[in-house]
């Protein structure tokens, strides 16, 4: 009997940033990954980006543990360019996203990534948390 692969998801900040608050559908993410249903990935941009952003000591120590889940992929080279306009800041999480060849970037950002939702873009798979269900 062959096991299949667990779905390489990259997350982005605002994701770590709401599992540190406890989001229970995020809780779910991470019961999930652990049964090995998900690979979850994140850069160290990402991870620093949600850690600036969280205030409560309480929020920072849940984000440390919810981390140990996650595994660190490196950072896309600077000068790679971008296939689709997403702001400066950004670039960087879905070229990680890209060269750590994630199955999908899930993400909360409507504003920036919202336009990309349900595309592939150089392979990666641009989505919401609910469209894994």
């Amino acid at each position: 009997m062959t096991r299949q692969r667990p779905l390489v998801i990259f997350l982005d900040a605002n994701i770590l940033f709401s599992a540190a608050y406890g989001s229970p559908a995020l809780e779910r993410l991470w019961d999930e990954a652990a049964q090995g249903r998900y690979l979850m990935i994140a850069s160290h941009y990402v991870v620093e980006e949600a850690r600036r952003n969280l205030d409560k000591a309480s929020h920072r120590i849940a984000l440390e543990k919810c981390l140990s889940q996650v595994k660190l992929v490196p950072e896309a080279d600077p000068g790679m360019s971008c296939p689709i306009p997403p702001p400066e800041k950004d670039r960087p999480v879905l070229m990680a996203a890209v060269i750590a060849r994630a199955d999908c970037l899930v993400t909360g950002d409507l504003l920036h990534f919202g336009p990309f939702f349900g595309q592939r873009i150089q392979g990666v798979m641009i989505c919401r948390l609910r469209d894994l269900e």
